[in-house]
């Protein structure tokens, strides 16, 4: 539907640059979306090969806990009652993809190590593989959590912008080439009067100068008829009077 606007020539062009905004608009969201699809389907393959991956690392990392229980006893109290620190951290950043901030976390090594009482009485070996197999996993969890965070943020920031792009399309641009083509339409319309309008002003004009001559060239028939001489360029205005028929004048 058309938008009711006054139709002028301001507003003629003001409509023509709004379409080339929308249309340019359009063309950059376009390429906006397909960016972020092309990384939205990467990202998807990275999480299904994480996954498949998480199943194999998990299983691995239990069984290995079972073994240093096994072989060193019971090792879930002792790291419980002592002060452990921290041997790895998470550190977040942000990544951008076409305008979209995307977190990303990666994994810091604090070089703590903790198990120096742990192992001591036998199973060391199973402690240290314990870790290694459990340092795997979480890593993996890292990077799964990095993935999927970035799933879901593209995930939300694609809908928007295809909502943005189908909303350019189908209504905000047929919206202003409909009020564009009223416009035109208006101006053509006004065109058309103006022109007809000054048809017959020029018409009745020629109307009036030929009405004016017509009344011109009677009286002038009308004289000429009653006795009077013609009147022409060079007509003389003493020629109709007769000198020697007047008394001369003596002034004393």
């Amino acid at each position: 539907m058309a938008e009711i606007v006054p139709p002028t020539r301001m507003n003629l062009t003001m409509f023509k640059g709004k379409k080339k905004a929308a249309q340019k608009g359009y063309e950059l969201l376009k390429k906006k979306a397909d960016a972020l699809k092309v990384r939205f389907r990467d990202i998807a393959k990275k999480i299904y090969a994480a996954k498949m991956q998480m199943s194999e690392a998990c299983s691995t990392a239990f069984f290995s806990l079972t073994q240093a229980e096994y072989a060193a006893g019971d090792i879930k109290s002792k790291v419980l009652e002592g002060s452990m620190q921290a041997s790895v951290r998470v550190e977040g950043k942000t990544d951008n993809i076409a305008g979209v901030k995307i977190p990303v976390f990666r994994r810091i090594d604090t070089e703590t190590t903790n198990s120096d009482q742990l192992g001591l009485a036998g199973g060391g070996r199973a402690i240290q593989k314990c870790q290694e197999k459990y340092l795997t996993l979480v890593e993996l969890l890292i990077k799964l959590a990095s993935l999927q965070t970035a799933f879901n943020t593209l995930d939300e920031a694609l809908k928007v912008t295809n909502r943005r792009v189908n909303a350019l399309e189908n209504v905000t641009i047929p919206r202003i080439e409909s009020t564009v083509k009223y416009i035109d339409k208006e101006l053509d319309e006004m065109e058309r009067e103006d022109f007809t309008r000054l048809k017959k002003m020029q018409e009745k004009k020629a109307v009036k100068i030929a009405e004016e001559l017509k009344i011109a060239a009677d009286r002038q028939a009308e004289f000429e008829a009653a006795g009077g001489a013609k009147a022409g360029p060079s007509a003389d205005l003493m020629s109709g009077f007769d000198q020697g028929a007047d008394d001369d004048v003596v002034f004393r």
